[in-house]
């Protein structure tokens, strides 16, 4: 089976599936909601490759999600393709002040849900283990295509939306992120290192909630321009992703 490849706008690009970087309480509307503290710091973790799950725009898509282990709840967010190779040994000379030098590693943006077990969650912060069980699931990442950040326009204005059976669930924008998109990449870089192909999910706003079998979701995302991206889903609840 050869490597899937994540899509530009309609067509196949260079960079094969990599693995996901994922910030967690990036707004504090969401902080609130969960009940959690504001971070101080970018809380990160990670997704398998094997969490990717294709929205085309070409088409009504399936979003998949466990039917076993409790609540799923669906969170909205930006999704970042980065095109660049970027590590601790490029950010050292990139003065903080200068955040275009990062911003130019993104290929292109697009929209995830980073689907989360919550009831598992739940159960493993109160004993102190990792999330990985709720977060890192085969198929535990429904991704769209991206669109170029030619297209995109000024990145600090993008919005996005969630609309779950008529009903507007999710509403996000990149300006009320707790930290912003150079900021996370600077952190993250300072850590992981990101690759061409690897995708860096930048947190949820407020308004997650279970999803269910039969669910039908919209997601949109809107340039600084104004310009409409939107992908449709029906939510399908099976006992495993084969």
């Amino acid at each position: 089976m050869s490597t899937p490849l994540y899509w530009i706008h309609g067509a196949q690009t260079p960079f094969a599936l990599g693995q996901f970087v994922c910030v967690g309480r990036n707004y504090a509307d969401h902080a609130k909601e969960l009940g959690n503290t504001v971070p101080e710091a970018p809380i990160l973790f990670m997704k398998p490759p094997t969490a990717y799950q294709p929205l085309r725009r070409a088409e009504v898509s399936t979003v998949v999600v466990p039917s076993s282990g409790g609540a799923c709840h669906h969170e909205l967010e930006l999704a970042l393709l980065i095109g660049r190779p970027l590590g601790p040994e490029l950010i050292q000379h990139i003065p903080k002040d200068k955040p275009d030098a990062l911003l130019a590693t993104i290929a292109g943006v697009g929209l995830a849900l980073d689907l989360t077990r919550r009831d598992v969650q739940d159960q493993l912060k109160a004993k102190g283990h990792p999330w990985e069980r709720a977060k890192a699931f085969a198929g535990s990442c429904p991704l769209t295509e991206f669109v170029p950040t030619s297209q995109a326009g000024d990145l600090k204005r993008l919005r996005f939306r969630l609309v779950r059976n008529a009903q507007l669930q999710q509403e996000g924008h990149v300006g009320s992120m707790i930290f912003s998109i150079a900021e996370l990449l600077r952190e993250i870089a300072s850590v992981f290192r990101l690759q061409p192909g690897d995708v860096v999910l930048t947190g949820t706003p407020a308004g997650v909630g279970p999803l269910e079998h039969g669910d039908a979701l919209d997601l949109e995302l809107t340039t600084s321009d104004f310009n409409v991206f939107g992908w449709q889903a029906l939510v399908q609840s099976r006992s495993h992703f084969g």
